[in-house]
């Protein structure tokens, strides 16, 4: 019997916080988590709790010099030699700081993705989400952008090693999906498609249209830079354009997709000015793409966002109600009215959030200021999408 979309996660994943100041919080987890349950929208026969990956599974993407040194300097007091290190592999930075247990956690939340492939590519089931996954910053050798191991990269690797099929990462994180590009960058089975804010002006700068693949892999490497400031309509269309022509000439096996939820206009560490709108209608064409393209084989992880309490719980909330087909979603994508959120999660963490929680499940942009130059970042983005996919 094939379930229609498991869920997943691992404990352990709540351990992956590099210190109390850091933005990346997994208290973001545990707000959405809570969010499903009070939407009735969760259940027990949907939980999968996977193994912590090995290190024949970190191999397949990372450096063996790499994980050991991650290891070392997991420990809650590491030596001399392991902070000598630290630099080395990028673990000593603001941005990502080595921290006790990072090695455990790190590999709990890449196995996690792994057995979202596996259930997936075995037929075990037709979704599956990961929520804590999508950590696509982390390189072969070293720690970048808040990740350590770059869990979406590895279960990429495992799909081609395991099933030999053709993979299709769509990465709607604010920032380019870097680590994955890389990784991936000459291999004509691995396309990579990444929309976000243009690299002029945001980590980690890269991501520009003329970034297309090399030898065999020229040609499956897709990037969508879009202008600061761009609102809902304008992300949309370029989103829609672009991932629709190239699931329709890659044709895939199987999407994997990375919904870091930071292109909100609450969110402290971009420049896009999108509501909760994008994150109802990208899942919902990702689904499409899915049962239309790939028999409905589709992995989905989490990633950035970093409004925890405003944004995050209900974007990724709106991932598990797209791939579970809640009335919800079809609610949301029929645009038939903007539901509610359920009272009883609202009266739960109303006295922890700094700011007050929203009520229902999409915004009301109405109310927002509009944003100078509308039309000449609108007509960049249209040409930005148009080259994008020149020549497919």
């Amino acid at each position: 019997m094939t379930d229609n979309a498991v869920y997943i996660h691992h404990q352990d994943a709540s351990r992956y916080k590099f210190n109390k100041d850091h933005p990346f919080d997994p208290m973001r987890l545990t707000l959405t988590h809570s969010l499903l349950q009070s939407a009735n929208a969760l259940n027990d026969s949907q939980y999968r709790h996977p193994a912590a990956a090995d290190d024949e599974l970190l191999k397949l993407v990372h450096r063996p010099d790499y994980i050991d040194a991650v290891r070392m300097l997991s420990a809650d007091k590491p030596d001399a030699e392991a902070i000598k290190r630290a630099e080395l592999y990028g673990l000593n930075t603001d941005d990502t700081p080595y921290f006790p247990g990072m090695h455990e956690a790190t590999a709990s939340i890449v196995g996690g993705s792994v057995m979202a492939a596996d259930l997936v590519m075995s037929g075990q089931a037709k979704h599956a989400y990961h929520m804590a996954g999508g950590l696509h910053h982390a390189f072969p050798d070293r720690g970048a952008g808040f990740c350590v191991y770059n869990d979406a990269a590895i279960a990429i690797a495992h799909i081609r090693k395991q099933y030999g099929a053709r993979v299709l990462y769509i990465d709607t994180d604010v920032h380019h999906g870097d680590g994955v590009q890389w990784t991936f960058y000459a291999d004509p089975d691995v396309c990579t498609y990444s929309i976000h804010e243009t690299g002029k002006y945001l980590f980690p700068g890269t991501g520009f249209v003329a970034e297309r693949g090399i030898d065999a892999g020229y040609g499956t490497t897709i990037n969508v830079p879009v202008e600061p400031y761009t609102e809902d309509e304008s992300w949309l269309a370029s989103f829609a354009t672009t991932i629709e022509k190239v699931t329709q000439v890659f044709k895939p096996d199987v999407i994997v997709s990375q919904h870091g939820c930071d292109a909100h206009a609450y969110d402290p560490l971009s420049h896009i000015h999108c509501s909760m709108r994008i994150y109802q209608a990208m899942p919902a064409l990702i689904h499409q793409l899915a049962h239309r393209y790939t028999d409905g084989r589709w992995i989905a992880v989490g990633g950035g966002g970093y409004d925890i309490w405003r944004v995050v719980p209900r974007a990724w909330a709106l991932v598990w109600l797209e791939m579970t087909d809640h009335p919800i979603a079809a609610q949301l994508r029929e645009q038939t009215g903007n539901e509610p959120l359920p009272q009883a999660w609202i009266d739960s963490w109303s006295a922890n959030s700094p700011e007050e929680l929203p009520t229902h499940w999409l915004d009301d942009s109405r109310l927002w200021q509009p944003i100078p130059r509308r039309s000449e970042i609108e007509a960049r983005n249209r040409e930005v999408a148009e080259l994008a996919i020149q020549g497919l």
